[in-house]
């Protein structure tokens, strides 16, 4: 029985924080799911950290719904968030209607995420009208880069906190179920936490929101362009497999590998006369 968006709001109520975190694939999810992450984010940062782009920009609908079918197959209880790309959802309701239902019936998640606030309130709900669970995304939205001039801490004049304090309302009001907060002074977002009723998610907002996520390839260490400031390492996972991708190579090259114990067998009668008669 998957998490339901009702038990997580239930856990914010509890003061039990959230643990989130992003898949891209089904064996990663399947690790995930089994450790007891509720929360699965199927993030657009698998633009940067699987696919090699620049930034999120270039990820496209095809591209989501394919990792999110893998996901889903590789988990069971958590619930599983797709995250809506670039333009997938700005133009109008009705593209926005038609690309979270793709990945309700396509990709099989859960629920759908989208970057913005009020901009975006109409159109979350719309979607949450139809029957669809949304997550909203405020404070620093990857996909707005350009925009806000590089990925920077969001929030720190009186105009801009106003802003996001009001963005987590329209949220709320149109629906959502939860919010990420990225890249917000941590005080603003426990402000933030303590105005909305609904579970606030951050990621490199502070200590008080009532749940955290992090992008799974920073957390084991296995993306190693940057670590973002926000992210903690709790294993060095690139290192281990240069290690043992190197060490393959040597057995290789040297002719240690593979021994019998990787190899099959078969009837020695059946060589013998093969060998005779060829």
């Amino acid at each position: 029985m998957r998490v339901t968006i009702g038990e997580l709001k239930e856990m914010k109520q509890r003061g039990e924080r959230i643990p989130m975190l992003t898949a891209y694939d089904y064996s990663t999810a399947k690790l995930v799911d089994e450790a007891g992450v509720p929360l699965i984010l199927v993030g657009d940062s698998l633009g940067m950290v699987v696919l090699g782009y620049e930034s999120t920009i270039p990820v496209t609908m095809d591209e989501m719904i394919h990792h999110t079918k893998a996901v889903v197959r590789g988990t069971e209880r958590a619930l599983v968030v797709g995250d809506m790309p670039f333009m997938t959802y700005h133009t109008s309701v009705d593209d926005a209607l038609r690309n979270a239902a793709r990945f309700i019936q396509e990709g099989g998640s859960q629920a759908v995420k989208l970057e913005g606030g009020e901009t975006v309130a109409e159109k979350v709900k719309r979607i949450v009208e139809c029957g669809i669970p949304v997550q909203g995304h405020i404070g620093l939205t990857p996909q707005s880069v350009h925009q806000l001039g590089g990925f920077k801490v969001v929030g720190k004049t009186p105009e801009v906190a106003v802003r996001l304090l009001n963005d987590a309302k329209a949220l709320e009001q149109a629906g959502a179920f939860s919010i990420v907060l990225e890249a917000v002074p941590a005080p603003l977002s426990k402000l933030i936490t303590e105005r909305v009723s609904v579970p606030t998610i951050g990621i490199g907002a502070g200590p008080d929101c009532d749940g955290q996520v992090q992008v799974v390839s920073d957390l084991l260490g296995l993306f190693t362009d940057f670590v973002p400031k926000h992210a903690k390492q709790y294993a060095k996972l690139a290192d281990i497999i240069k290690t043992s991708v190197s060490d393959y190579v040597s057995e290789v090259q040297a002719g240690s590998f593979p021994t019998a114990k990787q190899s099959y067998t078969m009837d020695e009668k059946i060589i013998d006369e093969l060998a005779r008669s060829a």
